[in-house]
């Protein structure tokens, strides 16, 4: 032991005043970011005692689930940060002064937050029908969500993640779209939640590339979890596997992406669709199934943008591409930069444009 310890404070002398200075950076940043979220300069502040009283001193019998971030409570909805959360103060303060910048409809709504007594909490308007996940993997539960609701869901989502990527204040990449960060409204309405992984692009940039990769696998598109190229279509990726699992009524799992392409590429797409759906619209569930697996396409140019699967959903193009190889867990791609000829053709009845051609990798053939 005392050898070994010799030797790691030996090998990291020569970096200790680097890693000072760094440190001290870290540390003056934090320092900003508490004074930011202090009571003295921030009115949405809402006092710990305030919150005991709405949830009942935090009571299990208030408690909506369990996220990433920590257990969500009612009547309003409170996020509360776990001691062994994998999140910390960072994505706490990320989701916080994030949402005060996108106030917006179609997202959940922030009424402020709580760091008392060393608790960081976020509060959230209450939406009475949860996550989308705690009815659509449900099977007591998912019966009940008629074809026409799951329609209007993915319409929903789309609209939600065009407006993050091209009609807010700030462009957006949540970096963790899936079923238990959607959440619904007394009338199915979907809202994106959960903002702590989430990133801020500047107007003119369009990718970033990180060692930290932060996300859900199943959702994580192959580029990113693989490469660490943030752009766009990580969220689209996620979109697409989405999709699906609202169509299928099943968790993205094994081989469950190369299923339904193998399915669709057989001509029978609908064999994928929720046992549990009494009835569906055969063209609108059809369409929805290849808008999924086009999203969820391996090489990323050759993903639509969230302006184009919104289209799409519409019965806005003539004409789809064919569907490429998907992305599946375990396959590293390699670069590409341009989009496949299909995607490059896709045309639109509105005149709008179909597809960034920026996105890097390319998957092996299948």
């Amino acid at each position: 032991m005392g050898l070994q310890a010799c030797c790691v404070f030996c090998g990291a002398l020569p970096r200790r005043r680097r890693r000072r200075r760094r440190n001290d950076g870290e540390n003056k940043e934090r320092a900003k970011d508490r004074s930011e979220l202090s009571p003295s300069n921030w009115n949405l502040f809402i006092r710990l005692k305030t919150l005991e009283a709405a949830t009942d001193c935090f009571s299990d019998k208030n408690r909506l689930g369990q996220g990433g971030f920590g257990p969500v409570y009612k009547l309003i909805a409170v996020k509360k940060l776990s001691f062994n959360s994998r999140q910390g103060l960072k994505e706490f303060i990320n989701e916080v002064k994030l949402l005060l910048k996108i106030q917006h409809r179609n997202l959940v709504s922030l009424f402020g937050c709580c760091t008392e007594a060393g608790e960081k909490m976020v509060i959230y308007e209450f939406l009475p029908n949860c996550s989308l996940d705690r009815i659509l993997f449900d099977k007591s539960k998912s019966s009940n969500l008629l074809w026409s609701e799951r329609f209007e869901i993915i319409k929903g989502i789309a609209k939600d993640l065009l407006y993050l990527h091209e009609e807010s204040p700030v462009k957006v990449i949540h970096r963790d779209i899936k079923a238990s960060n959607i959440l619904l409204d007394a009338k199915l309405n979907p809202k994106i939640s959960d903002f702590g992984l989430a990133r801020l692009f500047e107007n003119d940039e369009t990718h970033v590339s990180t060692f930290k990769i932060s996300g859900t696998y199943g959702y994580m598109a192959p580029e990113y979890a693989f490469h660490g190229y943030l752009s766009v279509k990580t969220d689209v990726f996620s979109f697409g596997v989405l999709v699906l699992e609202i169509l299928s009524g099943r968790r993205n799992l094994d081989r469950y992406l190369r299923q339904t392409w193998r399915l669709s590429e057989e001509g029978k797409p609908l064999e994928m669709m929720d046992p549990s759906l009494a009835e569906w619209d055969s063209q609108e569930a059809s369409l929805c199934i290849q808008v999924g697996l086009l999203c969820c396409q391996v090489v990323a140019a050759d993903q639509p943008d969230m302006g184009s699967a919104d289209l799409m959903l519409l019965s806005e193009f003539s004409a789809l591409p064919r569907i490429g190889w998907p992305g599946v867990r375990g396959r590293v791609g390699k670069w590409r930069t341009t989009p496949s000829s299909s995607m490059s053709k896709m045309t639109n009845t509105s005149g709008m444009p179909t597809s960034s051609s920026e996105g890097p990798p390319q998957g092996p053939a299948p």
